[in-house]
Order: structure tokens, then sequence, then C-alpha cells
């Protein structure tokens, strides 16, 4: 638990600050596309506003319409950039996200894709295409809508996709034999760090197998979200003060959608705290199990 306040807490966030290189983030992102999930709060929000503040081109995915258009027009009154473009999606559809994907492809180049919406149910859910909830926002929604939109990503120069993962899926291993949490106990918390486990594994074979296109998943630290007071009151309660910002939580995601230096880094890494290290402690192919889920072949 020390390690985790010295390297995930506000602090740590200074401490690493110290030798952060400003240079990287001077760019003029005029002509470029971004895809940012869940773009109405948090850290997805952050990440659109300093986007927008380079004059890039924004594409909210969000859920709930009205929140959304309340937080487009927050971006571009703060940042003067009126291409902020907002698409209502609901992540933990299948059908959703792959209509979206097939139709949003053939209307706009996509430079970017940022995969930041996710959720953490503490009681077991199913959607109405019958499967767990963490698992189809986290795991499946993310899986679609990048491998849908890959192909369009390809035509474009310097592809990036960046997942926000977190450092929670450090204390799970994979586990492809119960992909819907019906075995044992349901444990929301372990559920979701399962996921982001999933999401990492899934990064490292988007990148051997897409080579055009650079890769990354990375894990924010422990930021005052309202995802986090929702889902974890009591964490948030006893950290509040020791949390980060959303903005400070949003900064490696940035550095990576939008720095050159980030694409000096191998395709694949995991970046956690204020260095990068790929976890690889897993070799079992959670790309076969997706590919065979009986939503995606229904989907394909």
């Amino acid at each position: 638990m020390w390690t985790g306040k010295k390297i995930n807490s506000r602090s740590g966030y200074e401490a690493a600050a110290k030798h952060f290189a400003p240079a990287d983030l001077d760019v003029n992102l005029s002509g470029r596309s971004f895809m940012v999930t869940g773009a109405n709060s948090g850290i997805g929000k952050a990440t659109a506003q300093e986007i927008a503040k380079r004059g890039g081109t924004v594409h909210m995915i969000c859920r709930n319409k009205g929140r959304a258009e309340t937080a487009k027009d927050e971006i571009v009154a703060q940042s003067k950039n009126e291409n902020v473009h907002v698409h209502i999606v609901d992540m933990s559809s299948a059908r959703q996200v792959w209509e979206f994907a097939q139709n949003f492809s053939q209307n706009h180049k996509l430079h970017v894709l940022i995969n930041n919406a996710g959720c953490m149910v503490n009681q077991r859910e199913l959607t109405e295409e019958g499967l767990e909830k963490n698992f189809a926002t986290n795991t499946l929604g993310t899986y679609i809508l990048t491998t849908a939109l890959i192909p369009a990503m390809k035509k474009v120069e310097d592809p990036r996709v960046i997942t926000v993962s977190s450092g929670g899926m450090l204390i799970q291993k994979l586990n492809v034999d119960d992909l819907q949490s019906e075995k044992g106990t349901f444990d929301g918390t372990m559920t979701y760090a399962q996921n982001k486990r999933q999401q990492v594994i899934l990064t490292e074979r988007w990148a051997s197998q897409h080579k055009e296109i650079h890769f990354s998943s990375m894990h924010p630290g422990w930021a005052d979200t309202p995802a986090l007071q929702s889902s974890m009151p009591s964490f948030h309660a006893k950290m509040q003060s020791k949390l980060r910002t959303e903005a400070m939580g949003a900064d490696t995601v940035v550095w990576l959608a939008v720095s050159a230096a980030a694409i000096k880094q191998p395709s694949g890494l995991f970046f956690q705290g204020p260095s990068s290290s790929p976890d690889i402690n897993h070799k079992e192919d959670l790309l076969a199990k997706l590919i065979k889920t009986d939503c995606l072949k229904s989907n394909s």
C-alpha cells in the first residue's frame, strides 16, 4: 500500500513531474483527429480538453446525451476550438459499438483512439445482450471499437491507440475460463481488475499484429474522478486529500496521444507511474476467446 501511495498519489505525480519535458506537449494538433470514449467527465473529459486546446479535432464518445453536450460546451468554451463532436454510444452494447465504428470509418478520418470509458459495477448485472456488464463495457466494448477502427487508422499518418487500464490489473492473472464472472462469489472490484488485465494483454496482442499503429496502455494513478467516488466510495473518502486531479490523471494519456517522444517507445507497453514497464507475465491468448464470443460473431 505504501508503494502504491508513493507512485499513484498526488505526491507521486508531483515528484515525477520534476522530470517531465514540457516541450513534449508543445504541439499543434490541427488536422489530427482524436476519439475519446467516456469523454464527458473525469480523465476522459480532461484528455479531450487538452487535445482541443492544442487544435485537435475531438470526437467524444458518451452514453448520456445531456451530460455529453454540457461537457462539449465547456470544452469548446475553454479551448476556443469548435471542432468538438459528440457521438452517443453505449460501450456496453456490442451491436451499438460495432455499428457506430463502421459508420464512423466511412465518414471520418481517425489518427488517435483513446479507450477511456469503463465501469465498475459492484453487483453482477447483465446487459440486454446477456453479457456481464463490466466485461461488456471494459473489455468487449474496447475490443470491438478498436478492431473495427484499425483498418481506417492504417490509412492515416502516425496512428495511435491508447487504452486507459489500471494498476489494479497487477493483482490479477488472466482467467479466460470465466469471462462472464459466473463462477464463485461475484466481486466487482476483482472483476474490474481482471478486465484491466485483459486490456493490457489485448494491447500487446494488437501491437504484435498491427505494426503500422502504435499501441499503449497505461495506469493514470489515483485520480479524483466521479467514477472513483461512485464505485469505490470508502477508498475515495479515505484517500481524497492524496488523490491526483483529473488533469494529472490524464497527463500520461495526453503525452501518449500527442507527443513525438511517445512513439519512440516500443509499441505495446504498459505505462505506470513516472516510468514505463511492459508487463509480460501472461502468455494466454485472450483474442482467441473474444473471437469465439457469440456476440462478436453476430456483429462481424
